[in-house]
């Protein structure tokens, strides 16, 4: 910026409603009625606005000046919070959707995909030709070869309605994103979290076909190979939505539920807290993490006893496969294991939680938010026991993988906070 005695050849100007200005030792706001005024008869030809002499108030000491009619706008909108929440909600919902798609064995039923959306069939010779071209592919071939053209409209529905659903999701982050950011309602953090978010949409979306491709290779070896996707895109899948949703939640909590102005402090009392409101938070999602790799092996249905599996605590075939690696992503009784070690991992942390929680110092919404997440991990292992000892219904596994989305939020909303309470007000 330049002096104002070199912007300005005159010597009086009309007054602005805010003068910040700025020199060697930092930057200054002068209001309006600071600057003294100036007589009126003759300056700029004006003989009834009131106008200010500033050049002489500036002048020295090297300051600078920009001259602003309105007020800055706000840092944040109320809006983009609930524009993330909204996101964030219809990611869990996704979720949710996916999992039952899978539990219905639905995923494989449409083998094309296109970018924005496939044609619907309306008429009996469309549903036909769809038909005969699903009959192509390993799933019919090797496992649904008695079902029905009534039947297969069915689970066609199914996978239909979780890639529309997908596809919102993308309209509704990406066209108020780009509404957002250019009228200006995003400051410079937000406008790198929401660059990420969009990345994350077009990877999930990227994904979840590169998913469905895996079941649809002709890499089975008869009847009795099960066609089934990858257990590996499968993760991957469900961990980018794992990762959106709690990217968004994470975001307008910043917004809805601002830290107040102050300096983050460390508090003793709440160090164990924050600890262990993280661990379940990264236990929560490695265990969901783990729950992919026992849906896309059906290892749910290779024991069905609890606690113990069958008639050991560890059964002979944990370590069945060679390499030993292989195990812990392709047997199923190891993935089973290591999926009920890190439940029970994660109950452990948030019992812990809860009884830490009991007498730290907490504003009342956070000791009730941890209270949840200790009530939310009980409910979670219930529901994990009995759709295992009930051979995976499909209700039960959908209310289980719900719960594990659930438990998450909790923990990410606690952790927000807990950190609310380290900002020590200036």
């Amino acid at each position: 910026m330049w002096s104002v005695a070199q912007l300005c050849r005159c010597s009086a100007l009309r007054a602005p409603s805010l003068v910040v200005a700025g020199g060697r030792n930092g930057f200054t706001q002068l209001a309006a009625r600071q600057l003294a005024p100036a007589r009126t008869s003759s300056t700029l030809g004006c003989s009834k606005n009131r106008v200010f002499r500033i050049s002489e108030l500036l002048k020295s000491n090297n300051i600078v000046a920009r001259l602003c009619s309105t007020p800055p706008k706000p840092k944040q909108s109320k809006a983009v919070g609930y524009w993330l929440l909204g996101c964030s909600g219809m990611v869990f919902t996704a979720v949710v959707l996916g999992g039952v798609t899978r539990l219905t064995e639905s995923g494989l039923s449409m083998v094309t995909w296109k970018l924005l959306g496939e044609k619907l069939p309306t008429t009996e010779a469309e549903w036909e030709a769809e038909f005969n071209t699903y009959q192509q592919f390993p799933e019919y071939k090797y496992k649904n070869q008695h079902i029905i053209l009534s039947e297969f409209k069915w689970i066609w529905w199914m996978e239909f309605a979780h890639r529309s659903w997908g596809r919102c999701i993308g309209a509704a982050v990406f066209l108020p994103a780009a509404f957002f950011w250019m009228r200006g309602y995003l400051d410079k953090g937000m406008k790198v979290r929401v660059g990420v978010y969009c990345a994350l949409v077009a990877a999930q979306g990227l994904m979840g076909w590169y998913m469905v491709r895996s079941g649809l290779e002709d890499r089975f070896q008869g009847p009795s190979d099960v066609p089934r996707v990858s257990q590996y895109r499968l993760a991957a899948h469900l961990g980018l939505a794992f990762i959106l949703y709690t990217g968004l939640l994470g975001g307008a909590l910043r917004v809805l539920r601002p830290f107040p102005p102050g300096t983050l402090q460390k508090i003793t009392e709440l160090k164990s807290v924050t600890a262990l409101a993280h661990s379940v938070k990264a236990m929560a999602f490695f265990t969901a993490l783990s729950g992919a790799f026992v849906a896309g092996l059906d290892a749910g249905l290779v024991y069905n006893s609890f606690p113990k599996m069958g008639d050991n605590w560890i059964p002979d075939d944990i370590l069945a496969f060679a390499p030993t690696a292989r195990n812990f992503t392709e047997n199923p009784t190891t993935v089973q294991f290591d999926h009920r070690v890190l439940g029970t991992t994660t109950l452990a942390l948030a019992t812990a939680l809860f009884l830490k929680c009991r007498r730290a110092p907490l504003s009342p919404a956070a000791r009730r938010v941890a209270y949840a997440v200790g009530a939310m991990a009980w409910m979670q292992v219930g529901l994990g026991i009995a759709t295992l000892l009930h051979y995976v219904p499909t209700p039960l596994a959908a209310s289980h993988q719900s719960g594990s989305l659930l438990l998450l939020t909790l923990a990410i909303w606690l952790t927000h906070e807990v950190k609310i309470l380290k900002y020590i007000p200036k």
